[in-house]
């Protein structure tokens, strides 16, 4: 049974001052946003739960995903997804590369069987022909759609977003939200947010957390 992402009395310090403390459970296909001032640990919190934080924070805490204690796994091994402020797409490779980094290959696939997946994807997210392309020569707008469909083909079992939408303009905003959020829900994947925008956490539609 999927059981989704599991943060149980977690609780984030730096040096004497604890920065937060919580426990919860996001159910596979939610987005649950955490929002809260500069400083309030959201970020940390994500650092934790992906398994870099920095050696200047103490961590007390269980993380469980599908049921699987996360605490002694690597973060290479964690199987999760982050998306943050900016696409971070790989400057010295195409398009349709990018999305090769990110897909998870299947046995006795060939490359035209791959080639023809990151075609499908590029479609899904109305930018099919684009394979070629450099990254630097897309929009705003593109970047983030072809970062968030190389997150998905690698298959996470939980999303982390940190302010993935604070550099898009309005209009583009709304677009990437919405598509961003129903792929996680389309995927049945638990997802939590950071956000200053409370126009993101009502779009996310789950549980508020306020710091």
């Amino acid at each position: 049974m999927n059981t989704g992402l599991e943060l149980q009395d977690v609780s984030l310090s730096v040096g004497s001052r604890q920065l937060l403390s919580l426990s919860c459970t996001i159910a596979p296909g939610e987005v649950m946003t955490v929002m809260g001032a500069s400083g309030t640990g959201k970020s940390t919190l994500l650092a934790f739960i992906a398994g870099f934080l920095g050696d200047a924070f103490t961590a007390e805490g269980k993380i469980s995903l599908e049921g699987e204690a996360l605490n002694p796994v690597p973060a290479e091994q964690r199987r999760i997804g982050l998306l943050f402020q900016d696409a971070l797409l790989f400057p010295h490779l195409s398009v349709a590369e990018n999305l090769k980094f990110g897909l998870v290959r299947t046995a006795g696939e060939s490359r035209k069987d791959r080639d023809g997946r990151v075609e499908q994807a590029l479609e899904a997210i109305s930018l099919g022909g684009f394979g070629d392309r450099d990254p630097a020569s897309l929009s705003g707008g593109q970047q983030s759609r072809i970062s968030l469909m190389r997150l998905l083909l690698s298959e996470p079992q939980a999303i982390l977003l940190d302010e993935p939408f604070s550099n898009l303009d309005m209009q583009l905003r709304g677009e990437i939200r919405a598509l961003t959020f129903d792929s996680i829900r389309a995927a049945n994947i638990p997802a939590l947010l950071v956000t200053h925008d409370l126009a993101d956490a009502q779009a996310a539609g789950g549980k508020i957390l306020a710091l």
